[in-house]
């Protein structure tokens, strides 16, 4: 398990002037942290101190300890806006995690066994996968990094859903809790096999 820890200063210069000196001149970017039964607080980052965090995936969907000052405060990634063609962080959002409170976060599907599914080794078939992440609702310990999504025995034809998926203890799908029971991966019939099949029909 990573330890994820960011150090943060409070901010007071406020508005879309201050935000544009502190990315030009301090290699600093704006955050935010809401959340719990504090007021929200402004706070600047070094850019290069998250930039390095978000390096790992699991930083999406992990408890992180933010240090201001000396205070500390968990938090979850809860928005980032970037730069629209150069990709850095421009601004954080962040939502304070209470302990024994539940709260909803987005943690990515690992899909494996790929190679060895029934309906790619057998069926000859073509993997797609729907969605990359899922939303859950848990408390803060039970918060997983990732959810692994089997696709060992799925056939050809075969549609995974959410309701498949198997879940750690204590985390619920917050769009099943909804009622909508969304496609996850699916094993669909090669398009290469389709194209010949419809090159010799139309060759007939």
């Amino acid at each position: 398990m990573v330890d994820f820890v960011l150090n943060a200063q409070e901010r007071s210069d406020l508005g879309k002037g201050a935000s544009r000196r502190l990315r030009r001149n301090a290699g600093l970017i704006p955050a935010v942290v809401y959340g719990g039964e504090k007021a929200p607080q402004s706070l600047t980052l070094e850019l290069r101190e998250i930039s390095k965090l978000l390096e790992n995936e699991a930083a999406f969907s992990h408890v992180i300890t933010l240090n201001v000052g000396a205070a500390k405060e968990t938090v979850l990634i809860k928005a980032l806006q970037r730069h629209p063609s150069k990709g850095f962080v421009m601004h954080a959002d962040f939502q304070r995690v209470v302990a024994g409170q539940k709260l909803t976060a987005h943690v990515p599907l690992h899909f494996i066994n790929e190679a060895t599914a029934v309906g790619v080794k057998v069926g000859g078939g073509e993997i797609s996968h729907v969605i990359a992440e899922v939303e859950v609702s848990c408390l803060p310990k039970d918060l997983p990094e990732f959810i692994e999504v089997d696709l060992a025995k799925v056939e050809l034809g075969q549609i995974v859903h959410l309701s498949d998926l198997k879940l750690p203890k204590g985390v619920e799908l917050v769009q099943l809790a909804h009622g909508n029971d969304l496609a996850v991966a699916n094993i669909h019939a090669s398009r290469v096999v389709k194209e010949e099949g419809e090159g010799e029909a139309a060759a007939e």
